[in-house]
C-alpha cells in the first residue's frame, strides 16, 4: 500500500471515528447515557450497526472515547490559562479559573471526565494509556506552574512540600467545591422559595473558594 493511500485511510478512519464520537455526544446529551442504544447513535451518525462495532465494542467504549475528548478540551483550556501569565501564582490562579469556565461552558465534558476514573478500570490498553496521557498532561501543566511558583517567589516554598501533591490538593479542592454548586448552590434565575440553602451564587463561592487557595499558596 502506498504511503500515501495509507494516510489517506487513515484520515477517514479518524474522520468517521469522530463523526461516531459526535453523534454519541448529542444522542447522550438529548436522551441521556442510559436511554442511549447503539442503534441510535448509528443512526444519528449515518452509519450502519455493523460499522459502529468495527470502531467501538460497546456504549461504553464510545462514552470513554468522549471522556478522552473532555480531558484534551480541559488540556488546551489550562495550556491557554498559563499563557496568559508570567509567574506561578498567576498561572495556577489562571488554571482554576480556566477549570471553573470548563465545568460552565461545557458541562457534559466536566460530568464524563468526573466519572473517568471508575470508567478506566473497565477500558481497553489503548484507551487506558491515552486516559492516563491527558490526566498526566493535566497534572503536569499544574505542577510546572507550582514550580515557577516556588522558583520566582511568588509562592510560599514552605507550604509547598511536593508540587504533586500540592496540585491534587488544589484541584481535588475546587472540584469539590463545583460540585457542591452543583447540589446545593442557587444559580441565576432559580426560584428564590426553592429552598436552596444559601444566598449566594456559585460564581461568589468560587471566587471566594479561589482567593482562599491563592492566599494559601502565595508568599
Amino acid at each position: 500500500m502506498s504511503e500515501k493511500l495509507k494516510t489517506r485511510r487513515e484520515r477517514e478512519k479518524q474522520a468517521r471515528h469522530d463523526t461516531i464520537l459526535d453523534a454519541a455526544e448529542r444522542v447522550f446529551s438529548e436522551k441521556g447515557y442510559e436511554r442511549t442504544s447503539m442503534d441510535d447513535i448509528a443512526r444519528t451518525a449515518s452509519l450502519s450497526r455493523a460499522l459502529l462495532y468495527v470502531y467501538f465494542k460497546d456504549k461504553a467504549a464510545i462514552q470513554r472515547g468522549i471522556m478522552l475528548r473532555a480531558g484534551q478540551s480541559l488540556c488546551r483550556r489550562f495550556e491557554q490559562a498559563r499563557d496568559t501569565a508570567t509567574t506561578g501564582l498567576a498561572q495556577i490562579s489562571a488554571m482554576g479559573t480556566a477549570y471553573y469556565r470548563f465545568y460552565v461552558e461545557e458541562p457534559d465534558y466536566f460530568s464524563a471526565l468526573t466519572k473517568a476514573s471508575t470508567a478506566m478500570t473497565e477500558a481497553d490498553e489503548q484507551q487506558a494509556q491515552d486516559m492516563l496521557c491527558s490526566k498526566s498532561e493535566l497534572m503536569e501543566l499544574m505542577v510546572g506552574a507550582i514550580r515557577l511558583g516556588v522558583e520566582d517567589g511568588t509562592m510560599n516554598r514552605k507550604r509547598i512540600h511536593d508540587p504533586e501533591q500540592t496540585a491534587l490538593y488544589l484541584r481535588g479542592a475546587l472540584h469539590g467545591v463545583i460540585l457542591l454548586c452543583q447540589s446545593e448552590i442557587a444559580e441565576p434565575g432559580d426560584d428564590p422559595g426553592a429552598g436552596t440553602p444559601t444566598d449566594f451564587s456559585a460564581d461568589a463561592l468560587i471566587r471566594h473558594t479561589m482567593d482562599m487557595l491563592m492566599s494559601s499558596l502565595q508568599s
